[in-house]
């Protein structure tokens, strides 16, 4: 299996950079085994149908990047330096690891101000990555962070366009209340109040699950064979309560859909002993084709980069063959890709 398997050319038009307004209008690919209807993200109800299942991750982005100066004084005299910030995930010891750009203008005990009520101390660096004290903790930390902070956009993304104060509604679920990622769970943005609604009073039921989605979601696929390839891991949490709804789902022949790649991720992590069961941790699953699916019936997601691990999970779920298809009437008709592009439902045969 090569990662030459999961390649297809893009045209850069079709990148989005801004979602579709409202949420709801964004275009909908539907996918049922070999049939392809193009629809909207609002007519999800007509394939949907009571009993079914929606896996929603409820993860809630925090405005990761941070742009900032150090200062430095010496014998040469007083210098100052700019200093980009994506952070990454909070340690144990109080510190977060963080990207850091540049790295070697940072030395451990240097100070970067991000704003009047905000800045922090390089600890230490290690795989490339800094360790950062700030001056402030809980309450005060969010309320400043998020007063200085940027969305932290893909790079696809922030190669066009810088984030901006919009960027903090648009790249967040109506549903996050766990802060965490540094990446949205991109096929839920697609949803607001209204259609939620819509969806529950034709009896469509609704799980939630929280896996903190990672910068090393956008990391490439390095190795030709993907099989040896090693996987980031995420952390992410399934309740009793989810594992019981899903598995009350499965035994009434309800159709379980995960909404997301990460939603699908986590649910199958849980499901691994054959069943789904209450789960919490870091997981690493990898999920390519002849990967067997325990809980999973459909999936709804964006579309997504050539050569990804998300192009093998899709490719596991509906067949490579399938899954080309689907990427060539998505480009004819000029669907819009990547997190705030357009969506599909995928239905396996």
């Amino acid at each position: 299996m090569k990662l030459s398997d999961f390649d297809f050319d893009l045209p850069d038009a079709l990148i989005a950079t801004r979602p579709a307004v409202p949420r709801t209008s964004a275009r909908l690919l539907v996918a049922q085994g070999t049939r392809i209807t193009d629809a909207t993200v609002g007519d999800l109800p007509h394939f949907l149908r009571p009993g079914d299942r929606l896996v929603l991750n409820d993860t809630k982005v925090i405005p990761a990047r941070l742009s900032g100066l150090r200062h430095r004084v010496s014998a040469q005299g007083a210098t100052q330096a700019r200093i980009e910030v994506t952070l990454l995930e909070p340690g144990s010891d109080g510190t977060w690891a963080a990207l850091i750009k540049p790295l070697k203008k940072l030395k451990p005990g240097e100070e970067v101000i991000f704003s009047d009520d905000l800045r922090a101390t390089l600890q230490k660096t290690e795989d490339g990555q800094g360790h950062l004290l700030f001056n402030l903790r809980g309450d005060d930390f969010d309320a400043a962070l998020n007063a200085a902070g940027a969305m932290p956009l893909p790079p696809y993304i922030a190669a066009k366009r810088p984030a901006d104060a919009q960027d903090k509604e648009d790249y967040q679920t109506v549903f996050a209340r766990n802060k965490g990622a540094v990446a949205a769970p991109t096929a839920s943005l697609h949803f607001d109040r209204a259609l939620l609604s819509a969806l529950s009073d034709m009896g469509v039921m609704f799980s939630h699950v929280t896996l903190h989605v990672g910068a090393g979601t956008f990391l490439p696929v390095k190795v030709d064979d993907v099989t040896t390839h090693k996987m980031h891991s995420e952390w992410g949490q399934v309740s009793a309560q989810a594992a019981a709804e899903i598995a009350a789902t499965k035994a009434a022949g309800g159709r379980v859909i995960p909404v997301g790649t990460t939603a699908l991720r986590l649910i199958e992590t849980a499901a691994r002993g054959g069943k789904i069961t209450t789960w919490e941790g870091d997981t690493d699953i990898f999920i390519y084709p002849g990967f067997d699916f325990q809980v999973t019936d459909a999936l709804m997601t964006n579309f997504h980069l050539p050569k990804s691990t998300l192009m093998m999970l899709v490719s596991a779920l509906v067949g490579q063959d399938t899954v080309r298809e689907i990427y060539d009437h998505a480009i004819t008709r000029e669907y819009r890709f990547f997190s705030y592009g357009d969506a599909s439902l995928l239905f396996p045969k």
